[in-house]
């Protein structure tokens, strides 16, 4: 049979399945493959907030989703082209999210009775008139992987869970795509599982190759590649990102890098990947909680070497007290806060923009901390250098922020040569530099303090969270001098604002009716939707903050230049709250506090209600 090989300019897929039916892999593995062949793409993996969610149900669903095209991708996709359901609770909990005339690819075996219960659909979905707007592909995945693997030799159980690989290997074919990658990643992975390896290899094979057989399928699709800006690419998500950023802030600085951390979603992949690195001298180290993660990290940096903590955001609670403790000691720290959706323990596998204002404020008495934000996964790697760059060179702790989007989501990442890193001046005093006695809060004209090492003869210096003197360091009950330090500490942060680079408009004109103000991980949808209306002639510009604490110097001014400030967040408003405390302005807020990404289409609605009128 011919089929016809139709070209296309952008794709949305989402894989959805029980939460052990390998969505994730598979997701990954199609990340991996279109990121080989020049697509740009732009991932959203959603997990069960439940560890062990009852199978067959709605809570139990974990899903993939991937946007790729031959043009820029900012975003994972408001609708999907293409949905592979794999049971029952899969298929309802995504259909809605669906386009109409989409393809649903369904496994007829996860729609038996027990499924159907198990979903809460009344009848059989496969047999209703629902599904009639769009091109239903029913097959029997779990069948035709069993009888592929007929002569291997393992369980019904085992041989199942090779069913992804079968859907893998019929979607590459869908796509025109070529399997070898993969069948490389699970020759690496099971080189000592004989039986699972072929099991796999073989599923993978034959789902491909009944894309061919069948004649249920009437077309294929092709993606060119996109055309991107040369130079050498990899897939990079988010949290992998900051660790590598972290690494090569160590390299630069010849600093050692400690990580002391305790496990919490979505930051523990921080500490796996930094772990694979013991051959930069990094050293991991999981504590036994989140306060005796940050406090090993504070004596890291007070023996001088490059200390980093990581968590989200019911682990920064924890943390808060210690981190004061860094803010009146005045020593280089970079503090994780991977956020999640809350308060408590809350939704922990999804995606929130809510801590920002803990970030800012969120310790006790009047504690000034550098805030900055990653809005992309590439991104991640320049925030973490340019995190240890702000937190050495003005001596003070600082949180980066990034969410469970952004750490979970994948991008092509165009990654830099060492040779193009900014430098970071460390200046740590290893011997006294004069007669006189060493004075630990003797500052430089940024207010910044020195660095002095323990143990170093003459350089013997108090360290406590008691309120130090000015200059010299000791304890101080004095309450004028508490007051100049507080002040001190809170103009020595506002300073930053000369080290940083000023505010840009990232798309339109800097001046108009309309700014789209956002920060973190409302970046893509904020990109897409500018971008449209622009095309489309309206006046809508697009600006995103990096620096939140302090803001650039130069942004009330941009700000001013616009009759409308929009601030959409993934929260109940909080950069918004901020700027009007700030600049003394008003703004418009689009708050979603759903646990996914704000999307597109409904960003373009907000913009034009608020549009201004002629």
């Amino acid at each position: 049979m011919n089929q016809v090989l139709e070209e296309k300019q952008n794709v949305v897929i989402k894989f959805a399945g029980d939460s052990g039916d390998g969505m994730q892999l598979v997701g990954t593995q199609f990340t991996n493959n279109t990121a080989s062949v020049g697509h740009d793409l732009g991932t959203f993996p959603d997990f069960p907030a439940e560890i062990r969610a009852p199978q067959g149900t709605l809570p139990g669903v974990s899903g993939f989703q991937i946007h790729f095209g031959s043009t820029e991708v900012y975003t994972p996709g408001d609708l999907c082209d293409v949905l592979v359901a794999m049971n029952a609770a899969a298929l309802k909990s995504n259909l809605s999210n669906v386009r109409k005339g989409g393809i649903l690819i369904l496994n007829t075996a996860g729609f038996d009775a027990r499924n159907i219960k198990l979903s809460g659909y009344e009848t059989n979905p496969l047999d209703d008139s629902e599904l009639s707007t769009y091109l239903v592909y029913k097959i029997d995945i779990t069948k035709l992987t069993r009888e592929a693997l007929i002569d291997i030799e393992m369980g019904v159980r085992d041989k199942d869970r090779s069913k992804n690989m079968f859907v893998l290997g019929f979607i590459y074919w869908l796509y025109n795509r070529n399997p070898e990658n993969t069948i490389g990643f699970i020759e690496r992975k099971f080189k000592n599982k004989q039986n699972v390896r072929d099991a796999n290899i073989k599923a993978l094979k034959a789902g491909y190759n009944y894309g061919d057989i069948t004649e249920a399928f009437s077309s294929r699709f092709k993606v060119k590649p996109a055309r991107m800006v040369s130079g050498t690419y990899r897939s990079i998500t988010g949290n992998p990102a900051l660790a590598l950023g972290l690494i090569a802030a160590a390299q630069k600085t010849g600093l050692q890098l400690f990580y002391g951390t305790y496990p919490i979603t979505p930051a523990s992949d921080v500490l796996h990947e930094l772990a694979k690195h013991k051959n930069f001298s990094v050293k991991t180290f999981q504590a036994e909680d989140e306060i005796a993660a940050i406090c090993s990290t504070i004596g890291v940096a007070f023996g001088g070497n490059l200390g980093v903590t990581g968590t989200s955001g019911p682990g920064v609670a924890l943390k808060s007290e210690a981190m004061g403790l860094a803010v009146m000691l005045e020593l280089p720290l970079i503090i994780l806060n991977i956020q999640r959706a809350g308060p408590s323990t809350g939704l922990p596998t999804k995606t929130e923009q809510s801590d920002l204002l803990q970030a800012v404020y969120g310790r006790n008495g009047e504690c000034p901390m550098p805030v900055i934000a990653a809005s992309t996964p590439s991104s991640c790697f320049e925030v973490a250098y340019q995190a240890v760059k702000i937190a050495i060179e003005h001596m003070t702790p600082i949180m980066v922020l990034s969410d469970g989007y952004i750490a979970n989501g994948a991008e092509p990442w165009k990654f830099p040569k060492a040779a193009d890193l900014h430098d970071i001046n460390v200046s740590i005093v290893k011997s006294k530099e004069s007669e006189e006695k060493f004075m630990p809060y003797l500052r430089d004209e940024n207010l910044v303090r020195k660095w002095a090492l323990p143990g170093t003869e003459g350089l013997e210096h108090r360290i406590g969270g008691l309120e130090k003197e000015e200059i010299t360091g000791n304890v101080s009950y004095d309450p004028d001098n508490h007051q100049k330090m507080v002040k001190t500490r809170e103009e020595k942060v506002e300073l930053i604002s000369e080290d940083i680079p000023e505010q840009t408009v990232d798309s339109g004109k800097d001046h108009g009716k309309v700014l789209v103000l956002g920060w973190g991980s409302t970046f893509g949808s904020i990109k897409s939707a500018v971008k449209e209306l622009i095309d489309e002639k309206y006046e809508v510009s697009h600006a995103h903050i990096t620096y939140i604490k302090p803001f650039p110097k130069n942004l009330g001014n941009l700000l001013k230049r616009f009759e409308v400030i929009l601030i959409p967040e993934i929260n109940n408003g909080q950069l918004i709250r901020l700027i009007r405390d700030k600049y003394l302005m008003d703004a418009v807020g689009y708050h979603k506090i759903k646990g996914t990404p704000i999307t597109k289409n409904e960003l373009k609605e907000e913009v034009l209600k608020i549009y201004p009128k002629e």
